[in-house]
């Protein structure tokens, strides 16, 4: 065979692998309102940069007459390219090959690239979109699954993991973005449950759509397993975009700098009058940390979800951080189940690679209640504990109204290896709240016959002395007390005193997060 022959044989092989199932399938794809897998490869990555690997790779079944029905890619597409000049190892199931359907081909293409992620240490980003495992194949699909989450856990903590679900993912298939660090679902077109609604129907009598099952909004607002709801397939590539921009490869390098023209010592005279001098009257934190980020610009993950606690990225002198905030304008800002683990993942995910923590503490305690209680609140606020005394990252906070009992402990206090601890003259450093504390502490000395008068005036007593930053403040475990206004100027003189930071746990292969 000549070299031309050669070169046009590599030329009908690399069409027939980029054409997948066929324009049929592609045009059907397309009516489904979804892009096909390499379309959606050449969305999310800078122009021209994807090395596609393993394009010609096919399965190897002779079952099921699947001897006679063989596709160059075998359903998924793998290789590597850059996102804002940054390498990014990517792989992306093609719903045009037996829909997307995992084979021992298959799971062997996913492991490759993932074993280069760890090897090269750079993130790595799935768009999933398959059916599942690929019966024909039995067991095999199974133990590529297996292959695949294995990987997922080793990798966790060593680079960045990011799922985005762009059609169907049930079953075992769930676990793997599962484990990942982030998950994007995309409204309208992704689903993910482990069984879908007819097995359900079967044998428990349910009945439910798969939108209601495992939509986006049911992930991103009721079960908390996504992070972000896209409106569109685009909008689900920028989320990608904008989040890596935020993150470092690995865990050995710090985040990203980013120029900002936001002076460091900007002073903001609105937040002087943000927290309301009515400790029950709720605000929204999100204003006091817009307020104070580079550009007042907040990267809000799990909005919907857990709304008592706030989370997401910012910048501070183009430094990237972390932001941790109780929410008084949801459930009074109390921490719950859902905000406990909402808030514990994302901790230690930042501590993991190198980005600092922002805490805005305005929280009343945790949220009482029988539910609560016998779903393991316990257990659960143990893991936000657990997370912020872990963290060995740089950490700062900044009391702005209540800090009440164990809650205040629990928000990365001075006690649990906070480095910076601010307070705002709003905030109320105590054991509970006022009240509270005066019908426990004078319960034998109010006179029934006068009890609202009286109680009124040792409630104001009380307020006054104990229900301020100061005595914390005299004891060591509030560095200062700061007017509102500086709050930036102070974050950013913090976290660069706090540059070269070096902290570390006791020798140990792991500890025991009370799961």
């Amino acid at each position: 065979m000549t070299f031309e022959k050669k070169i046009d044989e590599l030329k009908q092989k690399t069409k027939s692998a980029e054409l997948g199932g066929g324009e049929a399938r592609i045009e059907r794809q397309h009516k489904a309102g979804k892009l096909t897998a390499r379309e959606r490869v050449n969305l999310l990555l800078d122009e021209s940069s994807f090395q596609e690997m393993d394009k010609l790779v096919l399965h190897q079944s002779h079952d099921f007459g699947m001897e006679k029905n063989r596709i160059r890619g075998d359903g998924v597409v793998t290789g590597y390219g850059t996102i804002d000049g940054r390498t990014v190892f990517i792989f992306a199931q093609d719903f045009t090959v037996f829909g997307g359907s995992l084979s021992g081909a298959n799971a062997a293409k996913i492991v490759k690239i993932m074993d280069l992620a760890m090897k090269g240490g750079v993130p790595l980003i799935g768009l999933n979109d398959s059916g599942g495992a690929r019966i024909q194949e039995g067991v095999e699909s199974l133990a590529g699954y297996a292959d695949i989450f294995l990987r997922n856990v080793l990798a966790s903590g060593v680079i960045p993991q990011i799922s985005a679900i762009m059609g169907p993912c049930a079953g075992g298939a769930v676990y793997s973005p599962a484990i990942t660090d982030f998950i994007i679902m995309t409204k309208d077109i992704s689903r993910m449950f482990i069984t879908g609604p007819d097995v359900i129907k079967a044998v428990t009598h349910e009945v439910v759509s798969m939108e209601e099952l495992g939509g986006a909004e049911t992930h991103n607002a009721v079960s908390g397993v996504a992070h972000f709801a896209a409106e569109d397939e685009e909008h689900t590539m920028a989320l990608i975009r904008e989040l890596l921009s935020f993150i470092p490869d690995n865990n050995m390098e710090d985040p990203p700098l980013k120029e900002t023209s936001d002076p460091s010592d900007r002073k903001s005279e609105k937040l002087n009058s943000m927290v309301p001098d009515d400790p029950n009257q709720p605000y929204d934190i999100r204003e006091v940390i817009k307020e104070v980020l580079d550009d007042r610009y907040f990267f809000e993950i799990q909005a919907d979800y857990a709304k008592n606690i706030v989370i997401g990225f910012g910048r501070l002198g183009g430094r990237p951080v972390s932001i941790v905030a109780n929410q008084p304008d949801f459930l009074a800002g109390a921490l719950d189940i859902n905000a406990s683990d909402k808030a514990a993942r994302f901790i230690r995910f930042c501590d993991a690679f190198n980005i600092p923590l922002i805490t805005f503490e305005d929280v009343p305690g945790f949220l009482p209640g029988v539910a609560q209680e016998h779903g393991g609140i316990i257990r659960h606020g143990a893991k936000l504990l657990y997370a912020f005394a872990e963290a060995t990252v740089p950490k700062v906070t900044v009391v702005t109204r209540k800090a009440y009992g164990g809650a205040y402990c629990v928000m990365a206090s001075k006690h649990i290896r906070a480095d910076i601890n601010y307070a705002y003259p709003t905030a109320e450093i105590a054991v509970m709240g006022a009240e509270g504390a005066v019908e426990i502490v004078y319960k034998h000395e109010l006179d029934k016959k006068n009890l609202a008068k009286q109680k009124e005036s040792k409630v104001d007593e009380f307020r006054q002395k104990y229900a301020n930053p100061y005595i914390a403040c005299e004891k060591g475990y509030i560095d200062e007390v700061i007017e509102p206004k500086l709050t930036r100027q102070k974050l950013i003189a913090a976290l660069q005193m706090l540059e070269n930071k070096r902290d570390k746990n006791p020798p140990k292969k792991h500890g025991n997060i009370p799961l």
